[in-house]
């Protein structure tokens, strides 16, 4: 149901559904209803163009603390899941999509940087079947040779990553960690981590190079709604979570 009701509100979806309601909106509402109707229709052209739903995924990506602290060095790696692709040829029914395996192979190659042992963490999707957790597993050993020491699988959002990750990495007498997840996502992701009582080190994916500005940014299209989807959904989680 939060699934569901965040794809309508944020854009590009619930931009059109407020020029919809603003457009049939009659009698002492309809002066309202205009102003409704352009201001979605500008936020939404607005939010299409790449330069800049770009600015705003941007603006998420600065400052992370990479450098692990000196006095409390990570302990292990948790990688947090972002999606998969549903399909009878993997054995497990699924396997993970492009985020997600964006996220398994920075997980990986920091595992043969640090020889730290990897929590992968994701509960059972909206489509249902296995957990998004056993999926990466299997395709942490399957894709890149890295096994996966602990399968976190009830966590439904960042929140609940971070509060089941913790249970089990206490278990086991850590209290520090590396959380991979894409830049964009690591500020809610880094929130969620401390206030569980762990100290956390910033391990995001690879940042895409900063892209160069011409005229075709400024022309919206499918890549900036997408783009700004993201953005928003991180900016109003990230609001949200500072405020728990």
């Amino acid at each position: 149901m939060r699934g569901l009701i965040a794809d309508l509100a944020l854009p590009p979806t619930g931009l059109v559904v407020l020029i919809v309601i603003g457009l049939l909106l009659r009698g002492g509402w309809r002066r309202f209803g205009r102003r409704l109707t352009w201001i979605s229709l500008i936020a939404l052209i607005l939010l299409g163009m790449p330069v800049v739903s770009q600015s705003m995924l941007l603006a998420l990506e600065s400052d992370l603390p990479t450098t692990p602290p000196a006095d409390r060095p990570p302990q292990a790696i948790v990688v947090l899941s972002a999606e998969e692709i549903r399909t009878h040829q993997e054995k497990l029914g699924a396997r993970p999509g492009l985020l997600t395996l964006d996220r398994l192979r920075t997980a990986a190659m920091l595992h043969r940087r640090t020889g730290l042992p990897i929590l992968v963490s994701g509960g059972i999707p909206r489509s249902g079947g296995l957990s998004l957790a056993e999926v990466m597993a299997q395709s942490l050993n399957d894709d890149f040779q890295t096994p996966a020491r602990w399968i976190e699988s009830k966590s439904l959002d960042t929140w609940e990553n971070a509060r089941f990750s913790r249970d089990i990495l206490r278990a086991e007498g850590i209290t520090s960690i590396y959380v991979v997840t894409h830049s964009w996502h690591m500020r809610r992701a880094l929130l969620s981590f401390e206030a569980s009582g762990l100290t956390v080190t910033a391990a995001p994916t690879p940042i895409d190079d900063p892209m160069e500005i011409d005229v075709g940014d400024f022309i919206p299209r499918a890549r900036g709604w997408q783009t700004g989807f993201y953005a928003l959904h991180e900016w109003i989680g990230y609001a949200w979570y500072k405020l728990r």
